[in-house]
This record gives C-alpha cells, structure tokens and sequence, in this order.
C-alpha cells in the first residue's frame, strides 16, 4: 500500500507527523539552512579576475553567457592563449560551462594543486583547532587523489565542503552519455570512499560505467559522477525542503547544456538526488532521454506528468529501503511530493532486486544496476521491471547504438 492508496484521515496523520519530524530536526540540528557569510570565495576570486581580464587585447566575454556563445570563444582562441587562461584563472576556467573539457580538466587539475597548498599550510597553522589541522589533513590527501593520473575532473570548487564532478570514459566520443546524481552527505570529502565504495559518487558512476560497457560493448559510454551542487548535511531541514534541490537543479541544468554533442543523456538520481532531478526536469534540455530515480523521497511532483518532461522517467526502490517510511506528501514547502514508485504517480517502475537497503543501488551483481545500465545503453527492452507484468516496458522500443 502507498501513501496515495490511502485514507484522507491517514494523509492528515502523515502530514502532522511530517511537520512533527522537521521541528525535531530543527530543535536538534538548528538552521542549517543559515550560514555564515564570508568575502569572495576562491571560485568568485578567479571569476571576478576573468572580468577585468583581456586576451590578445580583448576582453573576456561574461563567463555566465550561453555555453554555445563561450565554445565559439574558446574555439577562436590560439593553443598559447588557451593555455595562458588556464595559467591565470583556473578556477575560472576549470567551472565554465562551454569551455572545451579537456581545458577544464587541465584547469582543475591546476587548481586542485593550488588548494592543495592551501591545506598543506592550513595543517601547520597554530590558530587552528588539532581538529582543524585534522581536516585540513583530510583535504589536502582528498585534492592529491583527485589530482591522480588519469582523472578527469570537470568542475572542482574548494570552498566550504566542496564540490565536483568527474567523468569516466571519453565525454567527446559518446554514443550515450549519463550523469550520476547523489543525495545528503554528499562533498569533496565523501566525494569517493574505500569502503563501502558503491555509496560514493565516484564509486556509483565507476560501476554505473563498467554495467554499461558490459551491456553493450558497442556503445561508446560516458558516465560523469555529479557533485557539483551543494547537497544537504544529514536529514535536517535542508532535506526537508527543495532549497538545496533548486541550486542543484539550476547547476545540473547548465551542466547537461553544456555537453558536448548531442548524444542522448541520462540521469540516475539517488535519494535527494531525485528531488533535484525532479525540480530540474521541465528545464532540461529535449536531449535528456530518461530520468531514473532510486532511494527517492518524492520528486516534488504528485504525478510523472507533472514534471513537464519529454524524459522516460523511470523509478526504483528496494523492499528493505527506510526511504519507504516518510511521509510521501509536500505540506507547506516541507516535504518532496509522491512516491514514485506508486502505481498513481506513473514512472516505469523497475526491479530494484539485491540492492539491500539504501545506498545498494549501484552494487555490482544487482538488478537496480542492471537496469541501469541497460537505461544507460539505450537497451530499453531488456530492461527488469518491477512487476512480472512488464508494464514498465509498455510502448517502448530501443536497442543500445551500434
């Protein structure tokens, strides 16, 4: 049974104990929403130094202008002004969205370097806690693996707990491009983990990319993990609400604009991830296929058509995830809407089979992968659905790209 096969009396229950849950979260946790307001970040330094900048006597255009009008101007450059750019502000450089990638991938590994002498010094500064010193520690080891051969890192901001992405396989050559999209806790610091590996973004797409090569060897695939919005910090009022889901979706929306070519895109949004995916979606480009969610505490929606979406969107949860116990219900703001995975919100729902709770998604060997992958590929035929029915296939047709 689900929240919308229910009695309105039990509605009205579930929206008291909302509310009764988010005054607990504020009395014990506070306004986490309320911050501290500082100078110019180092992003916002090297954004402002951009705008007074000039280039063979020129100046720089607005770095916010329209992805397809900073390709032209990246394009008209020379490989010595290029490079000169990526020298002075690469922080700048590392974040713009139209700038070509392998230039952002060269910028951040520049500014990873240079923050990482940030926390080198921070470590050994007496006005600093021992815990202090402790993170700076943590930071500093977190930006040297980062920086490893080998990595491509798209976007990378220092400040505060941090953001990033990165991407896995050739983002260029794609047949099939999809981006990972994680939920609270996610920063630089929990951005990649050892053990438990398949709860971090990195670990996600590394796995998401390995399923979709072995679905369809074929297909040239580029998976990119997507931290690069502000998340939540655990289930305080900042989950409760689509703050943090409005940044990110205004962030994930430039991010997909600013692909390169026009390869099919799709998205695989766990836990408040989904409410991210869910504010974004009637922004996102026609190029986005499908919209799969996982773990999900609502989309903000009360029905997949209320998305305002051309995406297939496409919704999971395994039977022994604690996800399924909030009130799926919006009151006053707090809140993120239906389940999607109900019959009346209307995703395709799939089998989430082996998951095992809520951070099992991506696990190699489960169906909730499987049928990722197979989305990824653009095998939807293949895919499990979560019912023997195989409703979730209805009028869909699709092998992956040869």
């Amino acid at each position: 049974m689900t929240s919308f096969d229910t009695t309105p009396q039990l509605n009205v229950w579930r929206a008291l104990l909302a509310l009764a849950v988010v005054f607990v979260m504020l009395a014990t946790t506070g306004w986490t929403a309320l911050r501290n307001q500082r100078g110019d970040t180092p992003l916002q330094a090297s954004l402002s130094a951009w705008e007074h900048g000039r280039v063979g006597g020129h100046r720089l255009p607005d770095p916010q202008s329209q992805p397809t009008k900073l390709a032209r101007f990246f394009a008209s450059l020379t490989e010595r002004d290029r490079a000169t750019l990526v020298r002075k502000y690469p922080l700048a450089v590392g974040n713009m969205n139209g700038a070509p990638v392998e230039l952002r991938y060269h910028a951040n590994r520049i500014a990873l370097g240079q923050a990482r002498e940030v926390e080198r010094e921070r470590m050994h500064d007496s006005r600093l806690t021992q815990a202090g010193k402790h993170e700076a520690g943590r930071r500093m080891h977190r930006f040297d693996d980062l920086m490893e051969k080998g990595r491509h890192i798209l976007a990378f901001d220092p400040e505060g707990s941090g953001r990033v992405a990165e991407v896995f396989g050739d983002l260029r050559e794609a047949d099939r491009v999809s981006v990972v999209v994680p939920g609270v806790d996610t920063n630089l610091l929990t951005f990649q983990r050892t053990r438990r590996k398949y709860t971090a973004p990195v670990g996600m797409a590394e796995s998401l990319y390995a399923a979709e090569r072995a679905a369809s060897p074929s297909t040239r695939t580029a998976v990119i993990a997507w931290a690069d919005y502000t998340a939540p910090s655990g289930l305080g009022i900042d989950s409760a609400t689509a703050m943090r889901a409005e940044e990110g979706a205004v962030r994930l929306n430039s991010l997909v604009r600013a692909l390169p070519g026009s390869s099919p895109v799709s998205l695989f949004c766990h836990s408040y991830g989904s409410v991210v995916c869910g504010v974004a979606a009637h922004s996102l480009p026609d190029r986005v296929s499908d919209i799969a969610v996982a773990g999900s505490p609502g989309m903000r929606a009360e029905k997949a058509a209320q998305l305002q979406t051309t995406a297939r969107v496409w919704a999971m949860r395994d039977a022994d995830d604690w996800i399924q116990d909030v009130p799926y219900l919006e009151v006053g703001g707090l809140g993120h809407g239906a389940d999607p995975v109900s019959a009346g919100f209307g995703a395709r729902v799939l089998s989430a089979q082996g998951a095992k709770g809520h951070a099992g998604y991506f696990e190699p060997g489960t169906a909730s992968l499987m049928n990722f992958a197979e989305i990824g590929v653009g095998a939807y035929r293949s895919v499990h659905c979560a019912h023997e029915d195989g409703v979730c296939r209805t009028g869909l047709s699709g092998t992956a790209a040869a």
